[in-house]
């Protein structure tokens, strides 16, 4: 099916500004958070376009900096848009062209955080490489989806059943994420502290923040953690869902989702860990593992519901790989009776 290559633009520059709007809603919080609104763009322009060594003071000439790299900022994502809905649009009749377009996202991120590593200390301290990833990653997110939103034929004709098994991988997690939100929701009210672990964990992934003191639940802290934790389950949701298609062939690979979710929360309570030691202690072990253990069930419950049969077929399975040696060794000649 031919589109016009008109409107394939179009769409793919609204794409652009929707995922330059994500990424600078992303900074906004990271600044509000740490008391000092729009001061990475600030600091941005001051390094990338005139060439700053020091930090950025806002005062009110940094409004135009904020507002250099603005334009800059949503112009290039604007281009970014309208180079991929071109990319996107050719795979339909070129299938091939999946991997430039891979390679260039990739190259992309690795290219902005070049640049921001050699662009000195200032920069470098700044911008932490995970948090031009993470941004970066929801830009695309938002941009890959608004693309499809204007063009669902396109969707269906570049991925066909996948785009089932992608929609009951957004379902899957935004349902281990709400439970996991709700059950410390409950347990905070319930110690009479609320909005206490979210506000406690983006104080200590946002800003490095050392939770020796009661930390204040803002909007800024609650949001911003909120963001990073459904994000984060709809990424696990999408890997386990290409899991559960594949035990559609083979059952026994659905015991993949349990390996992504341990490994999930491993290196999540890790990364925590890393931070600070005293944030798990504070958050009580029983406390994430009830609450992951609960989101968990109702996860496989709800892929139960999606892949009938996939646990007692993974049973089956099982049994059958186990019964297996047994049944291929020669059976010993009976002696004969005299």
């Amino acid at each position: 099916m031919h589109h016009s290559k008109v409107r394939i633009v179009g769409e793919g520059i609204v794409a652009g500004l929707i995922g330059g709007a994500v990424i600078a809603a992303w900074f906004f919080l990271f600044d509000a958070i740490n008391g000092r609104p729009l001061w990475t763009p600030a600091m941005l322009a001051g390094v990338l376009l005139h060439g700053a060594q020091q930090p950025v003071a806002m005062t009110s000439a940094a409004w135009g900096l904020v507002a250099e790299y603005s334009v800059v900022h949503f112009l290039a994502f604007a281009a970014i848009g309208a180079i991929g809905a071109l990319f996107i649009d050719a795979a339909e009749d070129n299938p091939e062209l999946f991997a430039p377009l891979l390679i260039f996202a990739i190259g992309f991120e690795v290219f902005f955080i070049a640049i921001l590593m050699l662009a000195g200390p200032v920069a470098a301290a700044a911008m932490p490489w995970w948090k031009i990833l993470a941004g970066n990653l929801m830009a695309t997110a938002a941009m890959l989806a608004c693309f499809f939103w204007f063009e669902p034929v396109l969707l269906e004709n570049l991925l066909g059943p996948w785009v089932a098994v992608a929609r009951e991988g957004v379902i899957s997690g935004l349902i281990g994420a709400v439970i996991i939100a709700v059950w410390f929701l409950i347990a905070d009210y319930a110690a009479g502290r609320p909005f206490h672990t979210p506000a406690l964990l983006g104080a200590l992934i946002f800003s490095g923040l050392e939770p020796t003191g009661p930390v204040a639940p803002t909007l800024a802290l609650v949001l911003g953690y909120t963001v990073l934790h459904f994000f984060a389950f709809i990424m696990f949701g999408i890997a386990a869902s290409i899991t559960m298609a594949a035990s559609e062939r083979e059952p026994l690979v659905s015991l993949g989702v349990l390996v992504l979710f341990v490994w999930f929360e491993v290196s999540f309570v890790s990364f925590v860990d890393f931070l600070n030691q005293r944030t798990t202690a504070e958050l009580g072990w029983w406390n994430i593992i009830g609450g992951n253990l609960l989101a968990l069930a109702a996860i496989i419950a709800y892929y139960e519901w999606g892949h009938p049969r996939v646990l007692p077929r993974m049973l089956e399975q099982w049994r059958r790989i186990r019964d297996e040696p047994a049944s291929d060794q020669p059976q010993r000649a009976q002696p004969a009776h005299r």
